[in-house]
C-alpha cells in the first residue's frame, strides 16, 4: 500500500463520470474542496449544469458525455487535456440499475446496464490511460463497482453481472499497469447502500422487478449512507493506499466471507 497525503492532490485534475448526481456529484464536491481542477462528465446535461453552478467557486469543467460511446469518451479525454493537462485522478463512476428476473428483462435494458457499467469503464480506461502513461505523472484510477460485485442477488442479475465484470476489469488493469511500471495506482470502490436516486431512476421488468425497485428505493432512503459519506470513504481509502475501498468494511467482509465459503466449499448460490 502506498499512502497519499490528500493535500498533494491540490492543483491536480480530477475527472469524474456520472458526476451529475449521487456518488459522482459527491466525489466532485470532495475533489473541489481539495483544490483540484474538476472535470464533471455525465449524460444528464441539466444535472451537470446544476453541479457546475453549485461548484462555481471551484475550477470545474462540465462535459456532457455518454460513456457508452467510445468517440464521446475520446472527446472527453481530449477536452480534459486541452483544458487542464495531465489527469491526477480518474473516477470511472457512471452507473445504472435495472431490476427484474433474467427471463423477464427487456433485452435493451439488459444491454444498457452492461454498456454503462462495464463498457463505460472500458472506454474510460482506453481513452485516458495512454495519456496518463505518457504524462508519467503520479496518478490514480478508481473504478466504482459495488458490493454487488462480490455477491449475487435475485432480480438484479444485469446489475450484479455488470459489477462483477467491472471489478474484474479493475483487477486486470491494476496488474497490467504494474507490469508497465507506470506511476499509476488503481483502486476498486465497492459502495454498499448509499442514499441516491439509482433505484428511483431504474427501469424494472415484471412483478419481481417492480417489487425490488420499490423495496430498494425505500431501503436506501432509510438505511443508506449519504453520498458525501461515500465520497469521504473513497478519499480516506486513497489516503491509506487501499486497493479495495468500501463504504461499510464490516458488511463487505461478511459478504466476502460468504462468497469465499461458497467458492471454496463448492456450494450452490443461495
Amino acid at each position: 500500500m502506498t499512502a497519499l497525503d490528500l493535500r498533494d492532490l491540490a492543483g491536480g485534475t480530477a475527472v469524474v463520470t456520472g458526476a451529475a448526481s449521487g456518488i459522482g456529484a459527491a466525489l466532485a464536491r470532495r475533489a473541489a474542496t481539495l483544490g483540484m481542477h474538476v472535470v464533471l462528465a455525465d449524460f444528464d446535461a441539466d444535472g451537470l449544469a446544476r453541479i457546475a453552478a453549485e461548484l462555481a467557486d471551484a475550477d470545474v469543467f462540465a462535459v456532457r458525455c455518454d460513456v457508452t460511446d467510445a468517440a464521446d469518451v475520446d472527446r472527453l479525454a481530449a477536452a480534459t487535456a486541452d483544458r487542464f493537462g495531465p489527469v491526477r485522478l480518474l473516477v470511472n463512476n457512471a452507473g445504472v440499475e435495472s431490476t427484474g428476473r433474467l427471463w423477464e428483462m427487456a433485452p435493451d435494458r439488459f444491454e444498457r446496464v452492461l454498456a454503462v457499467n462495464v463498457t463505460g469503464v472500458f472506454h474510460g480506461i482506453r481513452a485516458f490511460v495512454p495519456r496518463m502513461i505518457a504524462d508519467a505523472t503520479d496518478a490514480i484510477i478508481v473504478n466504482t463497482t459495488s458490493v454487488g460485485a462480490v455477491t449475487t442477488m435475485p432480480a438484479q442479475a444485469a446489475y450484479v453481472a455488470s459489477k462483477h465484470a467491472a471489478l474484474a476489469l479493475t483487477e486486470c488493469l491494476a496488474v497490467e499497469l504494474a507490469e508497465t511500471g507506470a506511476p499509476i495506482r488503481v483502486a476498486a470502490f465497492l459502495p454498499g447502500p448509499v442514499h441516491t436516486d439509482i433505484y428511483a431512476r431504474a427501469d424494472a421488468d415484471g412483478v419481481a422487478g417492480d417489487a425490488l425497485r420499490a423495496r430498494m428505493r425505500d431501503f436506501l432512503r432509510e438505511r443508506g449512507v449519504t453520498p458525501a459519506a461515500a465520497a469521504d470513504a473513497l478519499f480516506e481509502g486513497l489516503a491509506t493506499g487501499e486497493f479495495w475501498i468500501y463504504t461499510d468494511a464490516e458488511r463487505a467482509d461478511e459478504l466476502l466471507r460468504r462468497r469465499a465459503d461458497r467458492l471454496t466449499g463448492h456450494l450452490p448460490p443461495g
